[in-house]
């Protein structure tokens, strides 16, 4: 099953190189999940929006086309990924943050029981994570590693908190 994943994400990547005009210009840039291992059966983690953002300020924060979905984070791990986010942008520019818009159907598995994954903050504003990346001028790609087993912390009432640990690989 991680096999036939794995070649189904490879296919859309050299599906995505073939298919675009070069423009010397501009790049296609690529924003992929993964997750390091967690003693859980799921953590599913609603992403509805990706944006990055090409200045030092507050100002320079774009979206990105998302495929905005509830992605099981157990599933991408040793080496897997999935696309997250693609957009076209000019090489010119330096990807400078990443960040992610959650939703409200954020949730762990444990011991076959689902609970919800609060987030005390990151809800409202979003999670981000510092880039700094000049684009290239060919295909390029970010994969970022949304660490569960740093973010989920059990409360002492039973509840499950997300802090999330992003880190760019």
């Amino acid at each position: 099953m991680k096999n036939l994943l794995f070649f189904a994400i490879l296919i859309s990547m050299i599906s995505l190189v073939f298919s675009c005009k070069k423009d010397e210009n501009s790049t296609k840039l690529t924003v992929l999940l993964t997750d390091g291992p967690i003693d859980a059966q799921e953590v599913n983690v609603d992403i509805k929006e990706v944006k990055v953002n090409f200045r030092d300020d507050s100002t320079g924060w774009k979206s990105v086309q998302t495929n905005a979905n509830v992605y099981d984070l157990l599933k991408l791990q040793n080496g897997i990924t999935t696309p997250l986010a693609v957009g076209t942008y000019p090489t010119t520019n330096t990807v400078k943050e990443i960040r992610f818009i959650l939703g409200t159907n954020n949730t762990i598995k444990v011991k076959d029981v689902i609970y919800p994954l609060t987030i005390p903050s990151g809800g409202d504003s979003g999670l981000k994570i510092k880039v700094g990346k000049q684009l290239a001028n060919s295909l390029d790609s970010l994969i970022v590693d949304f660490d569960a087993a740093l973010s989920i912390t059990e409360e002492s009432t039973g509840n499950y908190k997300l802090k999330p640990v992003l880190k760019l690989k």
